[in-house]
């Protein structure tokens, strides 16, 4: 690991990263899936998918906009159907590689368009943004993970290697979620689109997970992984960056595909496997038919 340290908060400090107590907090929030009622379960309308897509890029815009900018969206943007939620927590994050600030500029400009572009083309039936949460949601995810013990918090904007570090919570489910949803998808101009959409999440996946690579975070990464897949159903298909010997930055299946996850999968995983989370990063869980 470089010298660019994960910032916690707390008693045990940074020798709890990877700590027996955290690793074993994985089985207790894989524990906690939740019965959610999934496109699979439900027939479901393409606006339905694009209300869930819309759900998850307000999550990563507003992350993206306050580490990148300090500001969230704007009122205008975060209007519409369902209960309109606040966002706790969050801002603007002290990089000190000026090519990662760089990068988060770029990536928040993405998820502020794609946010705008689901809104435009769902219209008037375009759901609100949800209640997020950054604060307790990531202590939850960061102390499943192991990266901190108990009474510690992290804090996902204290530094950039937090910030990475909490950005690949993100990134990769964007890309599985987006190539699940695909064969539910009946229009196929609303598929182009989506494909569109993926590419995008997958430059960004691509992209995170190569700078923690650089970093040498393979512990931590693989971590927060194997907690992610704990919530994913079950099989073993999350992945890590790799390690010294190799790398790992496209994570895919034997045949050189990247791996789908369900609307079920996914919601397990922004909501950190349920109530037992207060719902995770969606306390009043999302808007829209699928949550």
């Amino acid at each position: 690991m470089t010298n660019s340290t994960i910032i916690a908060s707390g008693p045990l400090g940074r020798r709890g990263l990877l700590s027996s107590a955290g690793v074993a907090a994985i089985g207790a929030w894989s524990g906690a899936l939740i019965p959610a009622r999934s496109a699979a379960a439900t027939a479901v309308t393409d606006a339905d998918i694009l209300n869930f897509a819309l759900n998850l890029e307000y999550l990563e815009a507003e992350f993206y906009l306050r580490a990148a900018t300090g500001q969230g969206l704007a009122p205008g943007e975060i209007e519409g159907q369902g209960n309109l939620g606040a966002v706790a927590g969050g801002r603007k994050v002290r990089f000190k590689t000026p090519a990662i600030r760089c990068y988060a500029q770029e990536i928040a400009a993405d998820e502020h368009a794609h946010v705008k572009f689901l809104r435009a083309a769902l219209g008037s039936v375009a759901v609100a943004r949800p209640k997020i949460n950054f604060d307790h949601s990531f202590n939850v995810a960061a102390r499943a993970a192991g990266l901190i013990g108990p009474g510690q918090r992290f804090d996902a904007f204290a530094n950039e290697t937090n910030f990475l570090l909490a950005a690949f919570i993100f990134e990769d489910v964007g890309v599985t979620a987006y190539k699940g949803a695909a064969p539910l998808i009946a229009d196929k101009a609303v598929l182009e689109a989506a494909a569109g959409l993926l590419a995008v999440e997958a430059y960004h996946a691509g992209e995170i997970r190569t700078l923690l690579y650089g970093r040498g975070l393979f512990e931590a990464v693989q971590a927060v992984s194997d907690a992610r897949d704990s919530l994913d159903g079950p099989d073993d298909k999350d992945q890590g960056i790799g390690d010294g010997k190799g790398a790992n930055i496209v994570p895919t299946d034997m045949n050189g595909l990247a791996f789908s996850c369900s609307t079920s999968d996914v919601l397990n995983i922004v909501y950190l496997g349920g109530a037992s989370s207060s719902f995770g990063f969606f306390p009043n869980r999302l808007n829209g038919l699928i949550k």
